[in-house]
């Protein structure tokens, strides 16, 4: 069976999540607190050395981490993953993207005000001003099409909706971004995500 250590607040963690409970896959789940110190451990760190959340361990004891490359896999042979080359490539784009620049800012911020319980004036301006750079990217690709990539739900779907979903626990409010908020409701719909 796999095993995914993930702390369920984290949006990282909960994509790979969703997608496992979507294609019905059986899993245990390992409730990894990252605000305990618990991916710090001798333990953890021998399964994944880079001490982060989620982790997925295959049948075979295999270890693999960071969650685009873990829905990436899990992904694999499903209709998530283009069949064209080039519309695939467009997903890994936009899923490189995400860990690059849209995680870094709108992650960040809802971590440092939802988990830190910093104020919305503790919040370093770069933050908010690349986070909502990075939603209007979004909102304009969105502008158009039902999908980020081709004619149905891909992973970079998945993994970009995990965080855009609660970027107002973050500080930055959605209304400006009506495209967005109907992708929100088709992602969620397409991947069963409560």
């Amino acid at each position: 069976m796999l095993t995914v250590f993930g702390d369920i607040r984290s949006g990282n963690c909960l994509k790979v999540k969703w997608l496992l409970d979507k294609l019905k896959r059986d899993y245990r789940w390992v409730e990894t607190d990252v605000m305990s110190g618990a991916t710090r451990s001798t333990e953890f760190l021998a399964m994944n050395p880079a001490g982060q959340v989620p982790t997925l361990v295959l049948e075979d004891g295999r270890a693999l981490a960071q969650s685009n490359a873990i829905i990436g896999w899990l992904g694999e042979g499903t209709d998530f993953i283009p069949a064209d080359a080039y519309l695939r490539a467009k997903m890994y784009e936009w899923m490189f993207w995400e860990q690059y620049s849209h995680e870094p800012y709108v992650a960040v911020a809802r971590f440092q005000r939802a988990y830190l319980g910093k104020r919305a004036e503790e919040i370093e301006p770069r933050l908010m001003k690349r986070g909502h750079a990075a939603l209007a990217r979004m909102e304009a690709a969105l502008a158009g099409a039902d999908w980020l990539v081709g004619d149905a739900p891909s992973l970079a779907d998945l993994a970009l909706v995990a965080y855009t979903r609660v970027a107002p626990e973050g500080g930055f409010a959605l209304e400006p971004y009506p495209a967005i908020r109907r992708w929100i409701g088709r992602v969620e719909a397409a991947f069963g995500i409560g």
